[in-house]
């Protein structure tokens, strides 16, 4: 039987995510964090996923479901419909609320259960699915998929949203119960004076600035809008370096198309930020991010942004001062504002220091605040309604 009490020290929770590898993506980034966040205000957590990681990295108890490959990205799994795999374990944890960072079979499964047993049920909207769909050749269904994003998060207490385009776009969809909730930076791991003259002296002997691109590499990331800004640039002028770090699906085509760039694969913790703060322009022409967190690392360490006009961009950069918009799907765009900054050192070292100003902006302390305050107004609304029943 659930508890009737809520006990203001202590909020038990349950992150529920598609995968919980570190490192995956910057969805799983995100929710380390808050569940770190979670762990220094002594709240207790557990998680339930498809894909576990290593056991030693296991910080909280993990639960694993059964799942299957997902068709098109062959590094997620996709958990079975239902419940029943998780629901003796959350029946031990008796858990206050439910968190959702996946709209997959999982975040379903874990919406019915909080109905069921009258748990209240949150979620981040992190992934803008139908946005992808134009890669894959499926935009006939969009407006489905839409459906079915509503038959979500229209059903649950409150879905966190990072970025006000992304909201207001949600808005127009007839998505209901939404709540602006930023991302934030780790301003410790991400920072100028991670910047190395030896790390840049491999590349060109650390002389040329370096154009940076940190990222899944998978097509809905918009890969030929960068391939294309390359193309412009590099047969022109030879005094930048473009780098790569991520890997992916697209990996081996995308660098086909980018001869001359040099490929780092997939990087993480202090050594990606070393290679952020060592490099001079970030460069993200990706249309479908509903926050953007690489960029916002990018900015800590010193970058300056160039990122698309669309998406969750929008609510980080201040175009002109702390970075510049280019053109949605414009590789030619992109170019211009890259090449501004290559042939403006001073303006580009001018809005280094605003770049990382605005950073200083996303404090992860004043999220956490914001996000344990809107668990515990559920909890005492769904307190609230419990006594009425009863009383009742």
């Amino acid at each position: 039987m659930r508890k009737e009490i809520y006990k203001e020290c202590c909020i038990k929770i349950a992150y529920f995510n598609a995968s919980f590898k570190i490192g995956q993506d910057g969805v799983t980034r995100v929710l380390y964090k808050m569940i770190q966040g979670a762990l220094e205000r002594n709240h207790e957590v557990i998680g339930i996923t498809s894909v576990l990681p290593e056991q030693e990295e296991q910080i909280i108890p993990m639960y694993q479901v059964p799942s299957v490959v997902m068709p098109l990205q062959k590094n997620y799994r996709l958990a079975l419909p239902g419940y029943h795999a998780f629901a003796k374990v959350l029946e031990k944890f008796n858990p206050d609320i439910l968190h959702i960072n996946s709209p997959c079979p999982l975040g379903y499964s874990a919406m019915k259960y909080g109905q069921f047993f009258n748990i209240p049920v949150v979620a981040t909207y992190h992934t803008h699915f139908p946005k992808y769909l134009p890669y894959y050749h499926l935009s006939a269904l969009e407006e489905w998929t839409w459906k079915l994003s509503r038959s979500l998060y229209n059903n649950i207490d409150r879905t966190f949203v990072p970025t006000r385009p992304i909201m207001d776009e949600l808005t127009q969809h007839n998505f209901h119960e939404l709540e602006y909730l930023p991302n934030g930076v780790d301003g410790v791991l991400f920072n100028p004076n991670r910047r190395s003259s030896a790390w840049r002296k491999q590349f060109s002997n650390g002389e040329k600035p370096i154009v940076l691109f940190v990222s899944r590499l998978v097509w809905e990331k918009d890969l030929h809008v960068l391939a294309e800004a390359y193309k412009v640039l590099h047969p022109k002028r030879n005094d930048f370096e473009m780098i790569v770090v991520g890997d992916g699906p697209a990996r081996k085509e995308f660098q086909a198309m980018m001869s001359g760039a040099h490929f780092l694969g997939y990087q993480s913790g202090e050594t990606l930020a070393e290679i952020f703060a060592s490099a001079d322009i970030f460069a993200f022409p990706s249309t479908t991010e509903t926050f953007g967190l690489v960029t916002l690392e990018a900015m800590a360490s010193g970058l300056v942004p160039v990122a698309v006009n669309v998406g969750g961009a929008v609510d980080i950069i201040e175009d002109g001062k702390s970075g510049f918009f280019s053109s949605a799907e414009s590789g030619k765009d992109m170019a211009e504002k890259i090449a501004f900054l290559l042939d403006n050192p001073g303006q580009r070292k001018v809005m280094s220091k605003n770049a990382h100003a605005r950073s200083s902006a996303f404090h992860w302390e004043n999220i956490f605040e914001q996000l344990f305050s809107s668990y515990r107004e559920l909890l005492n609304i769904y307190r609230q309604h419990r006594t009425s029943h009863d009383a009742a």
